[in-house]
């Protein structure tokens, strides 16, 4: 009995903590390079009333699907950390963080690394959300986890980019789940 007790008590907390966010300052973070993910961000954004981001990397990839293939393998096995073009404004002022990206050869494109790596995320909420051509989210959600050890990370969103433009009610649903659905 006392068992079933604490977890009832534990699933009451999460619901609140979850429901709590929706009263929080939102950033929708999110890098793109075909637009897919972009529709994500801006759904997200009507959806919740945060902040947009969009990591524009400094040396731009080719708008050739197969020279952007090359250019973002080769930052993957270097490890690389490419540059992006702006600078998130007072950081510490948001308590959830949406992080955004296509995946990329099964985990973030580079960039996101950069992004995760400049600013702090401890003590936020972090919800990643994805565009994919069918590898859903790969291993980017472990990698997100490992930069963000001291967040709570969130159920994130994963849909095919072809759908990305006719997602609105999956977005929908998927805020609602996680307790994120007001407008400022």
């Amino acid at each position: 009995m006392k068992k079933m007790m604490c977890i009832v008590a534990f699933f009451i907390a999460l619901i609140g903590t979850v429901q709590a966010q929706s009263n929080k300052k939102i950033l929708i973070a999110y890098f793109s390079w075909s637009g897919n993910t972009r529709e994500i961000a801006k759904n997200i954004q009507k959806q919740t009333g945060g902040d947009l981001f969009e990591m524009v990397v400094k040396n731009p990839y080719s708008t050739d699907y197969n020279e952007c293939v090359k250019q973002a393998q080769n930052e993957q096995q270097t490890n690389a950390r490419p540059a992006f073009t702006a600078e998130v404004k007072s950081m510490e002022t948001y308590d959830v963080v949406f992080v955004g990206y296509p995946n990329w050869w099964g985990t973030m494109p580079m960039v996101l690394f950069t992004f995760l790596e400049k600013y702090d995320m401890n003590g936020k909420t972090v919800i990643p959300f994805c565009t994919h051509g069918n590898g859903r989210w790969g291993r980017s959600v472990d990698d997100l986890k490992k930069l963000c050890p001291n967040s709570t990370v969130l159920e994130g969103f994963a849909v095919n980019g072809s759908m990305a433009k006719n997602s609105e009610d999956d977005v929908s649903k998927w805020l609602q789940k996680i307790g994120i659905t007001n407008k400022k």
